[in-house]
């Protein structure tokens, strides 16, 4: 049965000193998918040596099936969003989650590598544009002072994934096989697929029928600009270290391997509490927010250079780079939002997501780097703090660009008419 549109009054800011409403459930549909998608992304990571294995891959080979997805994620995101720009929001999100569960059906039953890294690449296809598309519906379904909580929300799907989904897939793919965890996500997709048919409501008139060229012009704006780059250098700071925190904890600090595992689990709770943490201090104040976020990351990077000689250090500082990283996430995605104009609110969403990823390419590439020059992993935290430094100067110009136009608002505003 599927959800009526929603009232304009709702979209609204709320009154003063009215109690908030609870967050529509529509919102935690879009939660399911996100967490179907954030688990196919990652799971990979923890079947690397079963997939290799099976197909007759070296492990090098397999780990490109990340790398593949990545890519796919940043081409893909864009031009799906420009294809389906004239249908209905809703219609677009019930189309991913199925290219997403069809994917992963492809991926269960692929019979060689070629064929397993072309359904990869079908799979992430849907990814880019259902969190761009979902933003912009998650921030229609609240009012103005909580569209951040909202993405935030639904991002906790891809959290989630990162602390359950992603270990309860390795777990089933050692114990019944890699195919089967792939069986799994798809029904996750099914799922989800369900839930967001029947919840999610109508767009009420909410697409524009925007040209191409005015989109692109939106999306092309500096603020807009200024913002996917945040996201770029935000996230390759992030997986400068996060792509050899394995290495890092056993050969740096002294962990078994076995202990791995665990603290990265600590790591997904960092997550979880980052993005809703993200998202409240960017509906109080979102430039503040963003600088402040990205200020927070370059720190706990930097520092992380000298907690890593200690183990309860390290431990604390992977749970604080969790923290760290996933409160930039709100604030940078409704930076972009905001910036934009409505005929290009779609694709700069979009965009920001396949940012994202280019981030996490540039990152494992760069601390892959930093690693073959001789500089060590001890060397890859602070070289992952100075990107995201570069990060916090275009935060700060982007703030900057801003701040000029308050005071001529408040002037004109306080000036008589004529």
């Amino acid at each position: 049965m599927e959800s009526p549109a929603l009232p304009r009054s709702e979209t609204g800011a709320s009154k003063p000193g009215a109690p908030k409403q609870r967050m529509p459930l529509a919102l935690y549909a879009l939660t399911a998918g996100a967490f179907g998608i954030g688990t196919t992304e990652f799971v990979i990571m923890g079947l690397l040596m079963q997939v290799a294995a099976d197909l007759q891959v070296t492990i090098a080979a397999a780990g490109l099936l990340i790398s593949g997805y990545a890519l796919g994620v940043f081409v893909g995101a864009p031009l799906l969003t420009t294809a389906t720009r004239r249908l209905p929001r809703k219609t677009v999100l019930v189309a991913l989650m199925l290219i997403f569960t069809l994917g992963n059906i492809a991926c269960a039953i692929a019979p060689n590598y070629t064929t397993l890294m072309i359904a990869r690449v079908i799979t992430s296809l849907a990814h880019g544009t259902f969190f761009g598309v979902g933003a912009v519906v998650a921030t229609g379904l609240v009012s103005e002072d909580r569209k951040a909580s909202a993405i935030s929300i639904m991002f906790v799907g891809l959290t989630v994934a990162t602390l359950l989904g992603v270990p309860a897939g390795a777990w089933l793919g050692l114990h019944l096989g890699w195919r089967a965890t792939f069986w799994a996500v798809a029904a996750i997709g099914v799922i989800a697929t369900i839930v967001i048919a029947a919840l999610v409501p109508k767009d009420n008139g909410q697409q524009e029928n925007a040209a191409l060229r005015d989109e692109i012009k939106a999306v092309t704006h500096p603020q807009v600009l200024l913002g996917l780059a945040m996201t770029v250098l935000g996230f390759a700071g992030v997986f400068t270290v996060f792509t050899y925190i394995q290495p890092i904890l056993t050969q740096v600090t002294g962990f078994a391997e076995s202990a791995v595992s665990p603290i990265l689990l600590v790591f997904g709770v960092g997550l979880i509490a980052g993005n809703l943490l993200g998202g409240r201090l960017a509906d109080r104040r979102l430039a503040p927010a963003l600088v402040g976020t990205l200020v927070a990351l370059a720190v706990v990077l930097g520092l992380m250079t000298f907690a890593l000689h200690s183990k309860i250090a390290a431990v604390i500082f992977v749970a604080l780079l969790g923290i760290a990283a996933f409160a930039t996430v709100s604030p940078i995605q409704l930076w972009v939002l905001q910036k934009t104009d409505s005929a290009g609110r779609n694709l700069a969403s979009s965009l920001n997501i396949g940012a994202f990823n280019l981030g996490n390419a540039l990152g494992a590439w760069l601390g892959g780097a930093v690693i073959n020059l001789g500089l060590g992993l001890g060397a890859v935290t602070w070289v992952a703090a100075l990107v995201t430094v570069s990060g916090i100067v275009l935060a700060v110009w982007a703030a900057r660009l801003d701040a000029p136009r308050k005071p001529a608002l408040q002037a004109a505003a306080a000036c008589p008419a004529a």
